[in-house]
């Protein structure tokens, strides 16, 4: 019986780094999907899952289409995407600390609509 005692309080130090771990697992954000999006299109306007993939694709490829040639995409209740220039500048490598040239490149940014902003 006292060897039973001894290894019971070595289980109770080990138990809380256990615990520690799933935690971070818990504080992720699940990621919906263009699929997911689609299904619940389909089931919200009584149509097929495949015609509301291929109508969102479609709006994926023609809203990338019109980034490309410079426009701006307003999609009302969601938000702006635009393309914008970013300038060549010195950077530092965090490895190293030396500096080096960051090219100048293009990014998207996107500026939620007022609705959206309320709404989260």
């Amino acid at each position: 019986m006292p060897a039973a005692k001894k290894a019971a309080p070595a289980k109770k130090a080990a138990a809380p780094a256990k615990k520690a771990a799933p935690a971070k697992k818990a504080a992720a954000q699940p990621t919906v999907t263009l699929k997911q999006l689609a299904a619940g299109v389909a089931a919200a306007h009584d149509i097929s899952k495949k015609l509301a993939e291929a109508v969102l694709d479609d709006l994926v490829t023609a809203t990338a289409q019109h980034l490309k040639q410079g426009d701006k995409v307003r999609l009302t209740g969601l938000g702006i995407l635009q393309v914008r220039e970013r300038a060549a500048r010195m950077g530092r490598n965090p490895a190293t600390g030396a500096q080096i040239q960051i090219a100048a490149s293009k990014k998207i940014a996107f500026r939620p609509a007022k609705e959206l902003k309320e709404s989260v």
